[in-house]
């Protein structure tokens, strides 16, 4: 199956709005870019469950939990630990930190995990302080690191990595906060929360930030919520590729937000916009995709990506359109919050006759 923009780089529309933050803009484009797979977490508790209910506008109206439950701070250590089994993932940072990270810098890895990525970029020479906030986490990481002989080079940080202020001058900042269309995780507070830290502290001057800039797309499709003849609309995830043997592109991938993490980072997500059908349909559903660009390799105009797991959120009611009939798309929410909070819908427009010549 063919991943987005494996072939012909970034989508037409999603590269047009793509900006290359500090660097030569004209010169980094077309892109070759790889989309990869990210394991979707599951967070488990021992509180009582609860059911999830929602009024007629998908906003949530059942009691919620802490966002230490939901919304993937605190997630087991068993799923940081699938983290390192994902190629992809791993694979990508690998390749753009060897890219960025060079014998003598220092590095700050916001939210740190296991520890990988910042390992990667000690055996590049640099000087890491890897900022994590989960007491289980920040002992895991701790021996990991001693395992692989790398604690001269990596200082774990127990500490919040929106509070944390780094002592001296940083060169790259890793930050791996992510999820699709940037909802659940906390990816761009804490990025906006060190920017404003470190430039009280050291100027205006920002360091490097791998990922560079997070491209949010969406579209309407036709999805099949069918599940062995038990039909259930809900939710679901999907791997980021472009061809889903379930699901009905109706219009291409529009994108909604470009953004450049060493540039203000909106956090109130806004979209109201039309699309044409490209295919005769059902929509019963809206899609969210979500690549990233970890990297520009400039020498070789090639742009590093990789992309979270495709979000597909079903309508409450379904309508028919036709080949050239136009759609109106709206989708609201705030970055880092609960997918049940995402406020969307999709409706039919007047179809627009146009005349033709006898």
């Amino acid at each position: 199956m063919l991943r987005y923009g494996q072939k012909s780089g970034l989508s037409p529309l999603a590269a047009s709005r793509y900006r290359i933050p500090n660097r030569n803009r004209e010169a980094a484009s077309p892109f070759e870019s790889r989309l990869m797979t990210q394991s979707d977490t599951v967070e488990q508790s021992n509180d009582e469950p609860i059911i999830l209910r929602f009024d007629a506008s998908h906003r949530r109206i059942d009691k919620k939990k802490s966002d230490e439950q939901t919304l993937g701070q605190f997630i087991p250590l068993i799923y940081h630990y699938n983290m390192l089994q994902d190629t992809d993932r791993v694979g990508g940072f690998r390749q753009a930190i060897e890219l960025l990270v060079q014998p003598g810098m220092r590095v700050a890895e916001l939210g740190s995990g296991t520890g990988i990525l910042s390992s990667f970029a000690a055996r590049r020479g640099a000087t890491v302080e890897a900022v994590e906030r989960n007491p289980e986490l920040v002992k895991c990481s701790r021996q990991l690191i001693q395992s692989n002989g790398l604690q001269k080079q990596i200082k774990v940080i127990a500490e919040d990595a929106s509070l944390w202020i780094p002592t001296e001058p940083i060169d790259v900042v890793i930050c791996e906060m992510l999820h699709v269309g940037l909802l659940r995780e906390k990816q761009a507070q804490v990025i906006t929360a060190f920017k404003e830290h470190y430039q009280k502290r050291f100027g205006n001057k920002l360091p490097i930030f791998i990922p560079e800039v997070s491209i949010l797309m969406c579209q309407p499709v036709e999805q099949s919520f069918d599940f062995a003849g038990y039909v259930a609309p809900i939710p679901m995830f999907q791997a980021p590729v472009e061809t889903q043997p379930r699901t009905k592109q109706v219009a291409p991938l529009t994108a909604y937000q470009t953004i450049a993490y060493d540039q203000a980072i909106p956090t109130a997500m806004r979209v109201d916009q039309t699309y044409e059908a490209n295919c005769d349909a059902v929509v019963n559903a809206i899609r969210l995709v979500t690549q990233n660009v970890l990297a520009i390799d400039m020498s070789k105009q090639h742009a590093i990506t990789w992309a979270n797991q495709c979000l597909v959120l079903p309508l409450d009611s379904a309508f028919s359109c036709r080949t050239g009939e136009t759609v109106h798309l709206s989708l609201e929410y705030e970055a880092g919050q609960q997918i049940e909070s995402v406020r969307y819908s999709v409706s039919p427009m007047i179809r627009r006759m146009q005349s033709r010549a006898a």
